[in-house]
């Protein structure tokens, strides 16, 4: 039967990737681009950090060639940035230029080191709210400083200094410096707006980099005015200073080192974090490598070590010019490198024009950049985290004591907040009188002590006090809200449920959600995704007096653990320890509950009962996987049903509308809402043996599975159908590993259900190099490859029935399909790279995990 190719949904192929030609067409463009913003930024920082101007042109084209040709992170960009300017002014300011550089070397071997060391990840342990906080001091730093440069003076070294002078500065302000720097901030911020408001015009000419546009412009207004104001000067490369051998106390020396190994390389790695962001909201074609950080880490440290030794300012990842140099369209390491090799040409043959540039409008423009340093952004999300503490303490203290005790404050503030969040929990007793809330307190009244927050050896005084408030006999629940509770807290409240139950009282003790609370007894054998605590047990205690509530030494009926007291909701057993497979005889049940007299369902313990052995006989196994099935029964309606009540009721007088028809296998390792995190009334499942569709004509008495898909496709009105195989399928093994010339067990009716397998099999063993694949690695063996095989073969035959087929041509349905690996927990989708139709290779492309907007 003809019919229209399957349309398959999931990740698309990338589209044809650029030629070499277009790659060194579209990096070339883009190193253009950075080179323009670089160039007078490097003078800039240079002037801000008191340093040789030429310095700032070494270190640039350092980081470009060095970074661009060894660095991790493929479009970042490298070179001296504003971030290390007030660590290396302060540094020359105490030890002079030429042991600066020499600092600088020292602290690229210290880089090279923890690179190796594969700390690179380590450093982003750092709170955000401290790298802010510092960023926005020294944003502070240099813009208290430039302000000086921009009136016609000279700043000093303390901030604070410049601070108090500042009034007087503006009362000797010199016009022809002011003029030239109000234009530089002008063009600076409304040249970008020209592409918007600027027409043909304005959008050409906004392609040229704002901060290239206002210094040039600046630099053009006062050569035409022959404003006598003080010119960028570029001695002669003969005098350039190189390092010396640093002179001073080793103590002082080292602090040096580490504070720009430290603030360098945390900056250089949120820079290379911040371009992968960005990268990965490109389209599929542009992408490129994730950043190997460790590996970006030892190449600034090479940077920073040649950039010193040839009299380079400290370098490191510049956000500006990264994001620059990723808009530009770079899809290569190659657009970095030859902006260095511009840099460095500028640096020889453009002296006579860079020495045109006043020293005003370059402090404008990096005033500008130090304004943008202290990020609105930035203070509102730290604000919303609750960290608006952590982020003053830092900016403060780094305009204050400087960058490294800046940062020191920042990190002890950052954990003080941590532990304080750790150790606080609030502690609420309410009391439910029975007579009402103006009623007085009566011993079997009801009270309620609610935690909030994280109960640990510290809050333990606050919770003596709180119990102590319940009077002794009264029925007390105790609401843990929060995720831990150390053992000191759990002495504590274990120590007063004892000794209010030995008074008469009751208690109950429960998690979030309601759930009781308790310790282990022993051993839990329970589903991986149960957790530890506050989890339902759903397998019944083996009989027995060890596991009896009457049992010497099991402290009576009131005695057992946490959440176990009379009239506690755990009536039925403990975390037993059947097989895991269900097929070997039932072991001998974790920790007993607090069980009664045998049940209706049989799931209790029999006080004086013969003890549990392995292996009783077949009643009691399947009284056990009875108590097991009730059991998980009995958690539904206590825990899960008050919660979907509501939802099932709507569903129940609206009738069921599911939009997806999900077809797979009746394997119990594969738990379909689990994976496609749906609930009541998403889809409509249809499972069987080796997820396999009969195609038309060939059920041969079993019309189940084609009645399910024409109930889903023309009844339900599903708009999307997924047939879903999984790794290690019994099924397909089965086919697999028979004779190529035998039946499957003719005559059984698995050995004829199966027979619907045999096309996958076939086209498995036809396939050669068209056989589907994964797009991330290799398939692990045969088997797994003739389990995609079978998803591939049975979307055809899905396509093939005649409501399918119809829903297809009409365009509102859509076909799926999908693999699941069991022991990696992951999935995987059928690409479709030729559009609509089926690849002739297809390929199963992994789901990850959407990224976190925090």
């Amino acid at each position: 039967m003809s019919h229209r190719p399957p349309v398959l949904s999931g990740p698309r192929a990338a589209p044809d990737h650029p030629t070499p030609r277009q790659r060194w067409s579209a990096d070339l463009s883009a190193s253009v681009t950075v080179f323009l913003i670089a160039l007078p930024l490097s003078l800039g920082i240079a002037l801000a950090a008191g340093a040789p101007l030429q310095s700032g042109l070494v270190a640039a084209a350092v980081g470009g060639v060095v970074c661009g040709r060894l660095g991790g992170a493929p479009l970042q960009v490298t070179g001296p940035a504003a971030g290390l300017t007030v660590i290396t002014a302060e540094l020359i300011q105490r030890y002079g230029w030429q042991t600066t550089c020499a600092i600088t070397v020292l602290a690229g071997g210290a880089q090279v080191g923890l690179g190796f060391l594969r700390v690179a990840r380590s450093a982003l342990a750092v709170s955000p709210a401290v790298v802010h906080g510092m960023l926005a001091g020294i944003g502070c730093t240099i813009t208290l400083a430039q302000l000086h440069v921009m009136l016609g003076g000279d700043p000093d070294s303390s901030p604070l200094t410049n601070a108090l002078e500042l009034p007087g500065r503006i009362t000797a302000v010199q016009p022809a410096a002011l003029s030239v720097s109000s234009l530089t901030v002008v063009v600076l911020l409304a040249w970008p707006r020209l592409k918007q408001y600027g027409g043909a015009i304005g959008a050409a000419a906004a392609r040229v980099p704002a901060a290239l546009a206002a210094v040039c412009l600046a630099t053009l207004a006062a050569v035409l005015a022959g404003a006598g104001l003080p010119r960028v000067d570029l001695p002669s490369w003969r005098s350039h200073a190189l390092p010396e051998l640093p002179e001073g106390p080793v103590l002082g020396l080292g602090t040096a080192v580490l504070t720009l190994t430290l603030v360098a390389s945390v900056q250089a790695l949120l820079a290379a974090v911040a371009a992968d962001k960005l990268t990965a909201a490109r389209e599929a074609g542009s992408r490129v490598p994730r950043s190997d950080l460790d590996r970006e880490l030892r190449a600034h440290g090479v940077a920073n070590a040649v950039s010193g030794a040839l009299g380079g300012l400290p370098v490191t990842g510049v956000a500006v010019r990264s994001t620059a140099n990723i808009a530009a369209g770079a899809v290569s390491r190659n657009s970095a490198l030859l902006q260095g090799v511009w840099v460095l040409l500028a640096a020889g043959l453009l002296v006579g024009v860079l020495e045109l540039i006043p020293l005003a409008a370059l402090g404008a423009l990096v005033m500008v950049v130090g304004v943008r340093m202290i990020n609105l952004g930035h203070i509102r999300k730290v604000a919303r985290h609750r960290e608006a503490v952590v982020f003053g303490a830092t900016s403060v203290s780094v305009v204050l004591l400087g960058v490294l005790e800046g940062v020191g404050v920042g990190i002890a503030v950052a954990v003080v907040l941590a532990l304080h969040r750790l150790a606080r929990a609030r502690i609420d007793v309410a009391h439910d009188a029975v007579g009402g809330p103006g009623s007085a307190a009566r011993p079997r009244d009801g009270y309620r002590v609610v935690v909030r927050g994280q109960l640990t050896f510290l809050a333990v005084p606050r919770l003596s006090r709180a119990l102590a408030q319940v009077p002794e006999g009264a029925k007390a629940v105790v609401e843990l809200e929060g995720s831990f509770m150390d053992h000191a807290a759990y002495e504590a409240l274990e120590d007063w449920r004892a000794t209010h139950t030995a008074a008469g009282g009751e208690v109950e003790v429960s998690g979030h959600g309601g759930a009781d609370i308790g310790e282990p007894a022993t051993a839990h054998v329970c589903t991986p995704w149960t957790p530890w605590r506050n989890h339902q047990c759903t397998r019944p205690a083996p009989s027995g007096p060890e596991n009896s509530s009457d049992a010497p030494g099991r402290g009576g009926p009131s005695s057992g653990p946490l959440g176990t007291a009379p009239g506690s909701r755990l009536e039925s057993g403990g975390c037993g320890g059947t097989a895991r497979d269900g097929q070997d005889a039932p072991r001998t049940a974790g920790a007993g509950g607090a069980a009664g007299p045998s049940d209706a369902s049989g799931t209790g313990s029999t006080p004086g009962a013969g003890p549990a052995r392995v292996g009783r006989g077949e009643d009691d196994a399947l009284l056990s996987h009875r108590g097991q099935l009730l059991g998980g029964v009995r958690n539904f309606q206590r825990s899960t049903a008050p919660l979907v009540r509501d939802e099932l009721a709507r569903l129940a007088r609206e009738g069921q509308r599911p939009s997806q028809l999900f077809l797979t296998c009746a394997d119990s390792r594969v738990v379909t809402s689990m994976i496609t995190s749906s609930g009541p009334g998403d889809l409509f499942t249809v499972r069987n043996v080796g997820n396999l569709v009969p195609p038309p004509g060939g059920e041969r008495g079993d019309q189940s599975v084609a009645a399910a898909i024409e109930y889903a496709v023309d009844v339900l009105r599903v708009a999307s159908v997924t047939v879903c195989g999984h790794s290690g399928c019994g099924a397909m093994q089965a086919l697999h590993t028979a004779p190529a010339d035998a039946a499957e067990t003719a005559g059984t009716p698995l050995g004829r259900w199966l027979q619907h397998g045999r096309p996958s099999l076939e086209r498995f063993r036809t396939a050669a190099g068209g056989a589907p694949r994964l797009a991330d690695r290799e398939t692990a063996d045969p088997l797994e490859a003739l389990c995609l095989t079978n998803v591939v073969q049975q979307l055809e035959h899905l396509a093939a029935h005649a409501c399918v087929a119809r829903r297809l041509g009409e365009g509102t349905l859509e076909l799926h399909g999908m693999y699941f690996h069991v022991g990696e927990a992951q999935a995987y989708v059928l690409d479709a790279p030729a559009g609509d139709a089926l690849a002739p290779e297809p390929v199963f492309a992994a789901v990850r995990p959407d990224p976190v907007v925090l």
